[in-house]
């Protein structure tokens, strides 16, 4: 029994020692992975840490993807308001460099005295289309005198230059009863047109009075015209006025004519040809003098059919004669013309000449005393006035302005027996 006893304590001995090395090796094990655990659970920690600093640091790279995208879009809208500005720059460079190297067409200058409600009109009239060609047709004032009312008024416009020709010297008139006036309206054409050409170094000048309004088309046509007055040097110069413009007479506003008479009244003459007029320069009527064969040479005027000036001066040096009968009925241009798209070859000299010699050979005379009278009837007025020279007797040629058509005509009377053969046949071709 003892022995049983013995024996069953040394095995419950042995069982408590399995047992408490069992619940060691547990315990053992147990702090291992608790060990591994803390380890986990830290690397765990800091994964999270480290994945919240990099969720962080992304976010802020976002943030920062984000501001840089904003940067971008303000650098590209400003790098393309800026690309748009040195175009512009550009582009008003080269216009600017085309501009100051490209000579203007004509100077205009506006010949004025002492009337300013009228220089005033013109000058308006004037701006109205001139601004927008500005470089093209610099405008002048120039005053004959000091009147100080003219000169106020065109230094009150900053769009044009002022100049004032100041002559104190005596005038003499070569016949009794002579008006002072138009001795001193040609000394001041001289001394304006001398400036204009040798001082301000202008290849064209374009004469306006100061009692005139233009027409819409006026600086077209006269650019259009320059080229033609710088090729064709049998033209002596352009005008924009017809002396028989009456709205009864005239009906086609793109018809350009070549005349043997200098119309005036807002014409275009070039440096080369006042070259020739300066020196000898009349001393008074220098529209009548440009009209004598010793000075035109033969030399032509273009003009239109429809005028693309208006005189409206009643009141001036001329003391308003014919106004009302001629100047006041003139019909002034007032539909549009492309001048720029049309072909004005046709007024070249000898195309003209032919084109012209085609139209008179197509002509159909016309016989009988009483209609020959009655053409002479109607230039009655014509031959009053000087505007038609006479030579006879017998009647062999008579120059005149025809009514209808404001060309210069040669109207040749043969007398036939009893009869008269009448043909009209322009001195153009002549």
């Amino acid at each position: 029994m003892k022995n049983f006893l013995c024996d069953f304590r040394f095995l419950l001995l042995l069982a408590a020692a399995a047992f408490i090395y069992i619940q060691i090796r547990l315990f053992a094990t147990q702090s291992q992975y608790a060990d591994r655990l803390a380890d986990a659970i830290e690397s765990e920690n800091q994964c999270t840490s480290q994945l919240r600093s990099l969720i962080d640091q992304i976010s802020l790279q976002q943030g920062q993807i984000e501001t840089m995208k904003e940067q971008k879009e303000q650098l590209e809208q400003e790098c393309g308001q800026l690309k748009a500005l040195v175009q512009e720059l550009e582009r008003k460079d080269v216009e600017r460099l085309i501009n100051k190297e490209q000579a203007p067409v004509a100077a205009v200058v506006i010949m004025a005295c002492n009337r300013a409600d009228y220089l005033e009109r013109t000058i308006k009239s004037i701006l109205k289309y001139q601004s927008s060609v500005a470089a093209k047709f610099p405008l002048f004032v120039s005053q004959d005198g000091s009147h100080p009312g003219v000169k106020d008024k065109a230094l009150s416009y900053d769009q044009l230059t002022y100049m004032q020709h100041l002559d104190y010297k005596p005038v003499q008139t070569e016949r009794p009863g002579e008006l002072i006036a138009y001795y001193k309206i040609a000394r001041h054409y001289k001394w304006a047109l001398d400036a204009l050409f040798y001082k301000h170094k202008f290849n064209r000048v374009i004469i306006l009075e100061d009692d005139m309004e233009i027409a819409p088309d006026f600086f077209d046509y006269f650019e259009a015209a320059a080229d033609l007055l710088d090729k064709d040097k049998s033209i002596m110069a352009v005008s924009s006025w017809n002396d028989n413009g009456q709205k009864q007479f005239v009906y086609d506003p793109e018809v350009l004519y070549r005349s043997d008479f200098f119309p005036g009244l807002g014409w275009m003459l070039s440096r080369s040809t006042w070259d020739e007029l300066s020196p000898k320069w009349p001393k008074a009527y220098w529209d009548d003098w440009l009209r004598l064969q010793e000075n035109h040479k033969g030399r032509q005027f273009l003009r239109p059919e429809v005028c693309r000036t208006y005189n409206f001066g009643e009141h001036g040096s001329s003391l308003g004669q014919f106004y009302k009968q001629y100047l006041e009925p003139i019909k002034l241009n007032d539909v549009p013309v492309d001048w720029k798209s049309m072909d004005l070859s046709y007024l070249m000299e000898d195309k003209y000449i032919k084109d012209f010699a085609e139209i008179v050979k197509k002509a159909k005379p016309v016989h009988g005393a009483d209609l020959t009278l009655s053409a002479l009837q109607m230039n009655l007025e014509f031959l009053k006035s000087g505007r038609m020279a006479y030579q006879g007797p017998p009647i062999k040629e008579l120059l005149f302005s025809d009514t209808k058509t404001d060309s210069v005509y040669s109207l040749l009377v043969q007398v036939l027996s009893s009869s008269l053969e009448l043909m009209i046949l322009d001195a153009k071709i002549s």
